[in-house]
C-alpha cells in the first residue's frame, strides 16, 4: 500500500501554529466577505450526524462599544469586583472585530449533546487556525462575559438554550506572539496492549 501524500507546509503551519492575544490585535481587520471565507473554513469542522449545532455572531466596531458598556453594567450589577468588571469590558474596548460561535444544541437520538459541545469547540479551533493561516491574528477567548445568561442573551441575541462556545478576535498584528511552553506529548500517550 502506497504512503499517504504529506502536505508539508500545513504541517509546517500546525507545528508552528500560535494564537495571539486579542489584546495585541490592532486594525486593519478582515472585511465582511474575508470574515464569510473564514466561517466556510471552520464551518467544515467534524460535525456528526451534519447537525450544525453552532451558529456565528459577528461582531464589529460600533457594536463593540455597546458590549464593552453591557459587560460593564451586568458585571457592577452582578457585584463583581473592579478588576473583574473591567476585564470583561475590556475584550471590547480593545476589540476591533470579534465572531461569537454560538453552540446550539439540536435534538437528536443519534449525536449526544456532548458530541455537538465539541463540534462547537471544533469550530472556535478551525476558525483560529483559518484566520492565522490567512495571514491575520486570532486569539480564542471566553471570560465571565460568556457564561453570564443576562450578557449573552442581550448582547449576543442567544436563545435560552444557546451557549457561548467561544469568542474569536481576529485582526493584525504588529510581532508574532512568543512561544510558551509546549506539553510533554510522549508523556501523555498510553499505548494499549494487543
Amino acid at each position: 500500500m502506497p504512503m499517504p501524500d504529506k502536505n508539508q507546509p500545513v504541517l509546517d503551519f500546525l507545528a508552528t501554529r500560535r494564537s495571539h492575544s486579542p489584546k495585541v490585535l490592532v486594525p486593519p481587520v478582515p472585511s465582511r466577505a474575508e470574515v464569510e471565507a473564514l466561517l466556510g473554513y471552520a464551518a467544515r469542522s467534524p460535525d456528526h450526524g451534519a447537525l450544525v449545532p453552532w451558529r456565528f455572531v459577528v461582531i464589529e466596531g460600533g457594536a463593540m462599544a455597546r458590549l464593552a458598556d453591557l459587560a460593564e453594567a451586568r458585571g457592577q450589577a452582578l457585584g463583581k469586583d473592579a478588576e473583574t468588571v473591567a476585564k470583561g469590558r475590556g475584550q471590547f474596548d480593545r476589540g476591533h472585530l470579534a465572531v461569537v460561535v454560538v453552540e446550539r444544541p439540536v435534538p437528536s437520538e443519534k449525536v449526544p449533546p456532548r458530541e455537538q459541545t465539541l463540534s462547537a469547540g471544533a469550530v472556535c479551533l478551525s476558525l483560529v487556525n483559518a484566520a492565522l493561516a490567512a495571514g491575520w491574528g486570532a486569539g480564542w477567548v471566553t471570560g465571565w462575559i460568556s457564561f453570564d445568561r443576562g450578557f449573552v442573551e442581550q448582547g449576543f441575541g442567544l436563545a435560552p438554550e444557546e451557549e457561548v462556545a467561544g469568542i474569536v478576535h481576529i485582526g493584525s498584528f504588529v510581532s508574532p506572539p512568543a512561544e510558551r511552553p509546549r506539553p510533554d506529548v510522549p508523556a501523555l500517550i498510553t499505548w494499549l496492549p494487543a
